[in-house]
């Protein structure tokens, strides 16, 4: 199993997170400190499963990337949401769900075209861009959901 590991700002100790609970508000087993930000601006690789639980019980807004693999813009605009991830670490989660693999959930949101961004707020969806977006206009919908 792939887990992460988070060392405690607090008291040190390593805290092993589980890849489908990096969203919550992680605490230390340790000394209970906060594991606030411990994700690192890591884009979380989501799929159907995973998606529903992941936004709605995120305790931080959410930008899921829907993405394909052979597609150019996406392989394009992928440096640069890992990047904005890395910039909004503390305030903003980041997921991303390949579309050719884990279609129920493009469908769920009608997804016709790649990429395409999601905002979520509170589990709800808040906004959207689609196509391989400037990095301004990235940020600009990150935010308003701030």
């Amino acid at each position: 199993m792939n887990q992460t590991i988070i060392r405690c700002p607090a008291c040190g100790a390593k805290n092993r997170i589980p890849p489908e609970k990096l969203h919550l508000r992680a605490r230390c087993g340790r000394c209970g400190s906060s594991l606030a930000g411990g994700v690192d601006g890591k884009v979380i690789e989501l799929d159907d499963t995973r998606f529903d639980g992941f936004v709605r019980t995120a305790a931080l807004p959410v930008v899921v990337d829907f993405y394909s693999p052979t597609c150019g813009p996406c392989r394009m605009l992928a440096p640069v949401i890992d990047d904005v991830a890395r910039k909004f670490a503390d305030r903003v989660l980041f997921g991303k769900i390949d579309t050719s693999r884990h279609q129920l959930t493009a469908s769920q949101f009608n997804i016709r075209g790649v990429p395409t961004l999601l905002f979520f707020k509170q589990g709800r969806l808040v906004d959207q861009i689609v196509g391989a977006a400037p990095r301004d206009q990235i940020e600009q919908g990150i935010r308003s959901l701030l």
